[in-house]
């Protein structure tokens, strides 16, 4: 498996990553100015390139968002954001009277110098009227994935890692880093 580590400061995400690799994965926080976009993958472009620059070797960083279909891609990216001056219920409430489909998305980039390469998850679904749940985190008392009635943070384990999985590209990433040893 190719050597890499992964550009976070929170634990549990490295954890959880490793976890689905079957792999250890080392694992840094390194400042980097943040592009503000609502395009995902050049968000992600930008933090791969800039870790790599500060690491000299090969890293993967990933962002995440949620995208409000009444909001266009809004908020997209700026989701930590909104989480941080909103509460769940005022989030909830931009959409009364509104569609509340929403898709949330994931992206992983991997970067060597020369080689890039993105790998993207996503799951639809809608905004709760108003928040629910004690589990999960971020978003996930108001987002209910397609074919449940529940929350994220309202699942059990299982049906929580099924979601998270295809949120979650990890599968793409292990292909892709087993492919060659580095």
């Amino acid at each position: 498996m190719k050597h890499v580590t992964f550009i976070t400061g929170n634990q549990s995400k490295a954890d959880y990553l490793a976890k689905y690799l079957g792999h250890p994965v080392a694992h840094q926080k390194v400042d980097q100015e943040e592009l503000q976009s609502l395009d995902l993958r050049k968000i992600v472009e930008h933090k791969v390139r800039q870790a790599y620059a500060i690491l000299q070797s090969p890293v993967i960083v990933e962002d995440v968002s949620l995208e409000f279909t009444a909001l266009g891609r809004l908020p997209g990216p700026f989701i930590k954001f909104f989480l941080e001056e909103m509460t769940d219920e005022e989030l909830c409430s931009l959409l009364a009277g509104k569609d509340r489909g929403a898709v949330a998305r994931c992206t992983y980039g991997y970067y060597d110098g020369q080689q890039l390469e993105f790998f993207e998850g996503s799951l639809r679904g809608s905004i709760a009227e108003h928040p629910a749940g004690e589990g999960g985190y971020g978003w996930d008392k108001i987002f209910i994935p397609d074919g449940y009635a529940l929350t994220r943070a309202q699942m059990g384990d299982a049906d929580y890692k099924v979601v998270y999985l295809q949120i979650k590209p990890f599968e793409q990433l292990k292909q892709f880093l087993s492919s060659a040893t580095s």
